[in-house]
């Protein structure tokens, strides 16, 4: 008798600790910045990415962001760990501008969820 009341004592506690968050529902993030948006450019529908004097721009309402590219990369990148709803502007001397479509960034419990564009400048 005296093991069943130990126990219907301790049932409440035992129920308890199996309600918290286990270790392996732990999440853990890295510490990196990620780029929002990533877009190529393709002059043209070559198969090459291109660079070499286009400018890209993200545009949120009164926010604007220049995209980078980095020495050996193809890809525009920007809007880092930043969630919102851009339009991306692309344009290069001798081609037709480029207006896309809004594109959303979310997030989750870490980071932004990346998004690619793929951009091809038709010349003028």
């Amino acid at each position: 008798m005296k093991k069943v009341l130990l126990l219907c004592c301790c049932l409440p506690f035992l129920t308890a600790s199996t309600c918290e968050d286990s270790p392996q529902d732990t999440i853990y993030c890295t510490t990196e910045a990620r780029a929002g948006l990533n877009v190529q450019v393709q002059l043209n529908s070559s198969s090459t990415l291109e660079t070499t004097g286009i400018s890209v721009v993200a545009t949120e309402g009164s926010y604007v962001e220049p995209l980078e590219f980095y020495q050996g990369s193809t890809v525009f990148s920007g809007a880092y760990e930043r969630q919102g709803t851009y339009v991306i502007s692309v344009s290069k001397d001798g081609y037709i501008p480029y207006a896309s479509a809004p594109i959303t960034v979310t997030a989750d419990e870490c980071h932004v969820i990346p998004q690619t564009l793929v951009v091809n400048l038709i010349p003028q």
